[in-house]
């Protein structure tokens, strides 16, 4: 079960100034959300659990940048996407440096992962859009992936309200027809 998010918010500000106890607590709190957030990008239980494990090591890592501007867990959010993504590009990596030969010879690579289970074409959608508009990338992540509210996300990026949703509209009408050659 959840920690209740008021309690977790004061855990991760007495993290944030450095108890260390409290870090703990906050880790233990939040490693079930954090394999649920990864989990809905990297659907392979293996590749989540890595995920996860590199947020965890992240919030650990970083949880002096939280300042409580926004709730924790919406801070949370941003950590574990961006981890989900960043071990998407280094599975890809590795397995771009795996032998060719391990995947039939007619293998549609729009079809066939070779990262098992992974949501490859919304993960390669979405690195397309950083290539062009990294801006764009973080707001549609946390919006249709993490279902988190505009307001939310608005606090987390520390930009207005009509910008998230300019910039969610945008990156949406540039993902869809990457993300139609699969729907075929």
């Amino acid at each position: 079960m959840d920690a209740d998010p008021q309690d977790l918010d004061e855990l991760a500000l007495r993290a944030a100034a450095g108890d260390r106890d409290a870090l703990e607590d906050v880790l233990a709190a939040v490693q079930p959300r954090v394999r649920r957030i990864c989990g809905r990008m990297l659907l392979y239980p293996e590749d989540a659990e890595e995920a996860t494990q590199d947020a965890l090591l992240l919030v650990a890592t970083k949880i002096h940048t939280f300042e409580g501007k926004s709730r924790f867990t919406t801070w949370l959010h941003a950590v574990a996407s961006n981890s989900a993504r960043g071990t998407y590009r280094s599975l890809k990596r590795r397995a771009a440096e795996r032998a060719t030969d391990e995947l039939p010879v007619n293998a549609d690579p729009r079809t066939t992962s070779v990262i098992a289970g992974s949501r490859l074409d919304l993960l390669e959608a979405l690195e397309v859009l950083a290539a062009s508009n990294p801006e764009l990338v973080e707001p549609l992540v946390l919006r249709d992936v993490q279902e988190l509210d505009y307001n939310e996300i608005s606090s987390l990026l520390g930009v207005p309200l009509g910008t998230v949703k300019s910039r969610i509209h945008h990156a949406r009408t540039a993902v869809r027809p990457l993300l139609k050659l699969h729907d075929q």
